[in-house]
């Protein structure tokens, strides 16, 4: 059995047993969740985001010594900024007209009376893109703080790029590191099906079925809007922009978004999106490489949409009325935040107090949609995830189809 249907079998088996949880009292789910599922779980995520760290690192350097000169991976480097910009902004226009279709904060549903959120202050964007260059890499690495390490990577990978023969041996050692770390996914990804079995569980018994069922338009609009933007937007972008067909980027590209689904990270995907973008979408190396951490760090479409239904929801709530100004403010705000609050942990919601401030709104209102956020969560990671790969696919084809013209000319 392909590795593919065992985690989809998971994912099934994790949500009906999630639900059953949800049924039974609270001592007996605290007890499963705690000696069961939250460190079968915990020991997955921690096998992969073991990897983590390295592979970005590795890869990064690769991809950038791969494209060779700076000019190069300056324009591929805006290429797909400009590409996450974009993909976000409709994902945000797509999320706030579905709202205003659905209505899910109809008037008078939810008790506002009780709401209480303590709210998270994000980092002023200019500090955020200062931070970029690391003034210690290696503390950089042992904390996680991705921007920094892609940062490091693109200079190393530039010096390998440009000193060429003087560099070959370093070279060599980055590919053969390359290589044990693809080994080590495969390895680690046997457990995946046990993992994704133990997140979803834990995370719907959690979760609880009244508060799935008093928040479903709620989450039914926000899983509409991202079906949209994955089959539409996507979809589209693939086909006319990188020649490909949709159907089959999606088939290929599954496993990695079951993955993204079971963990809700981007980060923690990362390992196996790039495995299966370079053997199985036929991404080029290079771009892979360098575009999917980059994606995985700064590109939110699935995020961007959950904010634009949650502030049209919450201003429903509230009963207070959007001006096509707002709407304007609540684009912009949250598509420039995407990259000016990446790797702060909840960056989700963060942003989304933000919006909500930019606005005026009440950011008690968050209390509304965090207990069904989880859930929603996984959802947006496997769009944000395609996103990233969808990107990398449209630019590798390009420049395959720029080096095929080349030879044409040449010969």
């Amino acid at each position: 059995m392909s590795l593919t249907k065992k985690i989809m079998i998971a994912l099934i088996l994790g949500v009906i047993v999630g639900i059953s949880l949800s049924f039974s009292p609270v001592s007996f789910f605290n007890i499963i969740d705690t000696y069961i599922l939250s460190p079968v779980g915990q020991i997955f995520l921690n096998l992969i985001m073991m990897l983590v760290v390295p592979i970005v690192f590795v890869s990064i350097v690769l991809g950038a010594a791969g494209l060779g000169e700076p000019a190069k991976v300056g324009k591929i480097g805006i290429q797909t900024i400009f590409f996450f910009l974009v993909s976000t902004s409709i994902a945000l226009s797509i999320g706030i007209g579905l709202a205003y279709m659905i209505q899910p904060g109809e008037e008078g549903i939810f008790n506002t009376s009780n709401m209480e959120y303590e709210e998270q202050s994000a980092p002023p964007i200019m500090d955020t893109l200062v931070n970029i260059i690391p003034s210690n890499p290696i503390k950089s690495m042992a904390s996680g703080d991705m921007l920094q390490i892609i940062a490091f990577a693109i200079f190393i990978g530039l010096g390998l790029g440009v000193l060429g023969e003087k560099t070959k041996g370093i070279h060599r050692l980055f590919e053969q590191a390359n290589e044990l770390l693809m080994w080590l996914i495969k390895i680690v990804m046997k457990t995946a099906p046990y993992g994704a079995f133990a997140l979803i569980a834990s995370a719907i018994g959690g979760a609880g079925i009244n508060a799935i069922g008093s928040m479903a338009m709620y989450m039914g609009t926000v899983i509409l809007s991202l079906i949209i933007h994955g089959t539409v937007t996507y979809g589209l972008a693939i086909w006319l922009l990188g020649k490909s067909n949709p159907l089959t980027f999606y088939k290929d590209f599954s496993p990695a978004m079951s993955v993204a689904f079971s963990t809700s990270s981007s980060s923690a995907t990362l390992p196996l999106s790039l495995k299966i973008a370079q053997e199985k979408l036929g991404i080029k190396k290079e771009v892979s490489s360098f575009v999917q951490p980059l994606g995985a760090t700064i590109n939110m479409d699935g995020t961007g949409i959950m904010q634009a239904v949650a502030t049209v929801f919450i201003a429903q709530v509230y009963t207070i009325s959007l001006d096509f100004t707002d709407i304007i403010i609540i684009i912009l705000t949250a598509t420039l935040a995407s990259i000016g609050t990446a790797g702060v942990p909840g960056v989700g919601l963060i942003m989304l107090a933000m919006v909500l401030n930019q606005i005026g709104l009440p950011v008690e209102g968050i209390a509304l949609i965090v207990g069904v956020d989880r859930i929603l969560d996984m959802l947006r990671t496997s769009l944000n995830i395609a996103g990233d790969a969808s990107c990398a696919l449209i630019i590798s084809n390009n420049m395959k189809r720029k080096e095929e013209r080349t030879k044409l000319q040449a010969s």
